[in-house]
């Protein structure tokens, strides 16, 4: 065996670290209407520009200790979250799919999932600008996949936003106000390209789950908003998508007994 192939995954959990800072820049930069290429990091509170040591995904923080060294400001928990799902994710990717096309095609798709979620759960929004070329980037990967057919990918996209067109507009004729945004049918168009239309039924399941769950949380939280606390659901999406990518086959081998 290759020695390159045997530490592929230690390479990928290094790199996925790395994509993890960028990614934060992402997001904070989107946030702030700020370019992702200049200023150079630094402190969002007092400007301190970042020495090399203090961009090390995961290590500057602890070192830190969670703040500025400067002004001494808190850094948010965002910071070594949004590092370690990156490195999570291209590791998982690297056990369950090894070095080849399947590994590009959804470390890239993957980022944009990351950035997209953080940003909804900030802002309740997710961009275009990050939607309609993960659409793409999803469909046209579906050419380069052993597993997958281009058409498997289209129908997937098409299903899975056209399902929730007519969600959002089932429910605004029920109750008059919008119950899913239009950001989240946006999304689908990529979600359903990536996992096909045979995967959106366990990927839905997933994400309604892990939703699910996690509302429990904010309305703890928001408990003076009761069933009116407002949810983003892209991220639980793409987390249901990020499942159904790496395991959904088991997945589905464990639905089927209990059918």
């Amino acid at each position: 065996m290759n020695p390159l192939l045997s530490i592929f995954p230690l390479l990928s959990l290094v790199l996925g670290l790395l994509l993890g800072s960028f990614y934060n820049v992402c997001v904070h930069r989107y946030l702030t209407g700020q370019s992702v290429i200049l200023p150079a990091s630094h402190c969002p509170k007092c400007g301190h520009g970042l020495s090399w040591w203090e961009n090390i995904p995961l290590f500057s923080f602890l070192v830190l200790r969670g703040r500025c060294r400067s002004c001494g400001e808190g850094i948010s928990w965002r910071y070594p979250l949004v590092e370690a799902v990156s490195g999570l994710w291209a590791l998982l990717l690297a056990l369950q799919f090894g070095f080849g096309w399947a590994w590009f095609l959804y470390m890239a798709a993957g980022g944009l999932l990351i950035i997209m979620s953080f940003i909804d759960f900030q802002e309740y929004i997710l961009p275009d600008i990050f939607t309609f070329p993960g659409a793409l980037l999803a469909f046209g990967g579906s050419f380069l996949l052993a597993d997958m057919s281009w058409q498997d990918s289209l129908l997937g996209a098409l299903f899975g936003a056209g399902a929730f067109w007519l969600l959002q507009k089932g429910y605004y004729l029920l109750r008059g106000v919008e119950g899913l945004g239009t950001g989240d049918i946006k999304l689908m168009l990529m979600l359903g390209a990536l996992v096909g239309w045979q995967g959106l039924p366990m990927m839905i399941f997933l994400a309604a789950f892990t939703a699910l769950a996690a509302s429990l949380g904010y309305m703890a939280k928001n408990a003076h908003q009761g069933m009116q606390t407002r949810i983003p659901f892209g991220p639980f999406l793409s987390l249901g998508a990020m499942l159904q990518i790496l395991y959904g086959q088991q997945l589905m081998a464990l639905w089927m007994p209990l059918g």
